[in-house]
């Protein structure tokens, strides 16, 4: 399977994957939202279990065909400082 990925103009390090054959316009509302305008950063072969988006490719592309899009959200990251600061009030 083919897919393209999409990274969103209006969210930092989101990036929407749909198969290659898939209408932008099939997709949510909520997502062609997020994702217009957006730019074509790539397409995709799927096969094998190489890392893409956090996942191996043939869970990526499960995904797909069960939702018919994959969403990749930027890594959280921890804020210690505050984990800190909240375990060891000041007074």
């Amino acid at each position: 399977m083919f897919c393209i990925v999409l990274r969103s103009h209006k969210k930092a390090d989101t990036y929407l994957y749909i198969a290659k054959d898939a209408s932008f316009e099939e997709l949510p509302e909520t997502l062609q939202q997020l994702f217009t305008p957006h730019t074509h950063v790539m397409t995709l072969l799927l096969q094998g279990e190489r890392k893409i988006a956090r996942l191996s490719a043939s869970k990526l592309k499960q995904h797909i065909e069960a939702e018919g899009f994959y969403l990749q959200l930027p890594a959280t990251t921890e804020d210690w400082l505050k984990e800190h600061t909240a375990q060891n009030p000041v007074d």
